[in-house]
């Protein structure tokens, strides 16, 4: 899938990316704001030209045609949501226009993804869900990325990162069997598929595949 975001261009030059993609037989597009050029603590600012957010982008792409569309989904709230009801309205406006696939933001305690999923089917938003899974492989990294995303770590979680320490073989493998569960669980309950997070690192997920009975 070719990722494109709102940041720093033109309307004209995001829709000739979207007829690059076109024209190499590229038929999926995840379609993101993204994030702000300075990072966490920085607002922002769509291009004088250029898209104003992902829901404004989805219909861009929808007006060119031909594409299957992806968007992100946020089970916690997108940090600069006032709340998860402001996401649901802008997931809805992404699925009325042509999204018909939302990835959600990797999460560490599934009962926010799986309430996500409750008030979607509740307010007959006609998108499928899919959970973004984050297999941990060091302390650092997972502190890092939660600061930009505002997700949260769950105490179980911590304390398990806390016990390999500066160690990242030891937290990647805690980092699987952690992950591990979270899938089981969440195919436990309904869910028809996942997406990884791999950052380059396929080890990690071909083990929870593994584990899954899945590879």
């Amino acid at each position: 899938a070719g990722h494109l975001t709102c940041v720093g261009a033109s309307r004209a030059e995001i829709n000739a990316a979207i007829q690059d993609y076109a024209s190499i037989g590229v038929k999926h597009i995840v379609a993101l704001r993204g994030d702000p050029p300075g990072g966490v603590g920085h607002r922002f600012e769509p291009h004088p030209e250029g898209y104003r957010n992902a829901a404004d982008l989805v219909r861009g792409i929808s007006a060119i045609g031909g594409f299957e569309i992806s968007v992100a989904a946020y089970p916690e709230k997108h940090p600069e949501s006032v709340s998860i009801e402001e996401d649901l309205a802008f997931m809805a406006d992404k699925a009325e226009h042509g999204a018909s696939r939302a990835i959600s933001q990797f999460f560490f305690h599934n009962a926010f993804f799986l309430r996500l999923r409750d008030r979607v089917i509740a307010r007959g938003i006609a998108i499928e869900l899919v959970p973004g899974i984050l297999p941990a492989s060091s302390g650092t990294q997972v502190k890092r990325f939660t600061a930009l995303c505002g997700a949260q770590l769950p105490a179980p979680f911590l304390a398990g990162l806390e016990k390999c320490g500066a160690d990242d073989a030891a937290a990647t493998a805690f980092g699987i069997e952690y992950a591990s569960a979270q899938c089981a669980d969440l195919l436990k309950n309904g869910v028809e598929g996942v997406h990884f997070y791999t950052l380059n690192k396929a080890h990690s997920t071909t083990s929870i595949l593994r584990n899954l009975k899945l590879a």
